[in-house]
């Protein structure tokens, strides 16, 4: 079964949108995003952020640098952005380029600003891990699709722990920053999964016994030989290939295979967007009560 990402996406943005709406009603939300580069990938996430900002009222800025910057100065500008008193919050678009690819930037980001789960004692999960977690929601605790859906963090975090300690979970990532806070959640979480990455010997093995896979890698990894009867698949790692947007596994192919499985049109990238900006409403309620 496709699950239907469009039509849970929809629900939660209005409850989003009259959250921020209430807050906003004193101070005006503000995302700062940083972008190195301009490639068509980086400006097509962009531009998603800038229409989800647009689209729940929240002010967006975008810093971007087209040719790689000096270490020293860019953390120097991330670090301007995240005191003033207007920011709500910062984002780093990845990819970034190798040599400014560390865990080390985001402590120039104020903790309660650091919105996308990388700093250590944060407040905040990984958007996308928060995305899945709410489709597992969906699939396992509560089929309907409405507000309640919207993960509360100490209700339902103890509900999915349980409903997954016996499923195996297979994440599969090129190790990049994008994914470092998806495992961190995970593991902060508790919750038990098997992560593959290039250096895996054998990773169909682990891929037959799975009863969950996201695959975040960007280029056609499973085939439905290598999956086990009725496993639940979260792709995460659409990509265009000659204008045409291609997955990590075919949809037609995993269709009889899977019981669930998230697709091309119903991918995750605005749920795990919304997330970003859920996160943005939490920090801006921690700066008020600061």
């Amino acid at each position: 079964m496709l699950i239907p990402v469009k039509k849970i996406l929809k629900e939660l943005e209005i409850e989003l949108k009259n959250e921020v709406s209430k807050l906003s009603k004193k101070n005006k939300l503000k995302l700062v995003l940083f972008m190195v580069g301009d490639t068509p990938e980086q400006l097509v996430f962009v531009k998603a952020k800038q229409k989800m900002a647009k689209k729940l009222g929240v002010a967006f800025k975008l810093v971007q640098y087209k040719t790689v910057p000096s270490f020293e100065p860019l953390l120097r500008k991330i670090k301007e952005k995240s005191l003033e008193t207007d920011v709500t919050g910062i984002a780093v678009q990845q990819p970034l380029p190798p040599q400014l690819s560390t865990e080390s930037m985001f402590d120039f980001i104020a903790l309660n600003k650091e919105i996308e789960g990388h700093r250590r004692k944060t407040e905040f999960y990984s958007p996308l891990a928060l995305a899945f977690l709410t489709l597992l929601k969906f699939i396992y605790i509560h089929p309907e699709i409405d507000k309640k859906l919207f993960l509360d963090n100490k209700r339902d975090f103890e509900s999915i722990r349980r409903v997954l300690k016996h499923k195996q979970i297979v994440y599969i990532t090129n190790e990049s920053a994008q994914g470092k806070p998806v495992t961190k959640t995970l593991s902060e979480l508790k919750i038990n999964f098997i992560g593959i990455n290039p250096f895996t010997s054998n990773p169909q093995e682990y891929y037959k016994e799975a009863d969950i896979i996201i695959s975040s890698v960007g280029k056609k990894v499973l085939t439905p030989e290598m999956l086990k009867q009725g496993v639940v698949l979260f792709n995460v790692g659409v990509r265009d290939e000659n204008g045409k947007l291609i997955g990590d596994y075919d949809e037609k192919e995993i269709d009889d295979v899977s019981a669930y499985h998230t697709g091309i049109s119903e991918n995750m990238e605005d749920l795990d967007i919304l997330y970003l900006f859920k996160n943005l409403v939490d920090a801006a309620k921690m700066q008020k009560h600061k």
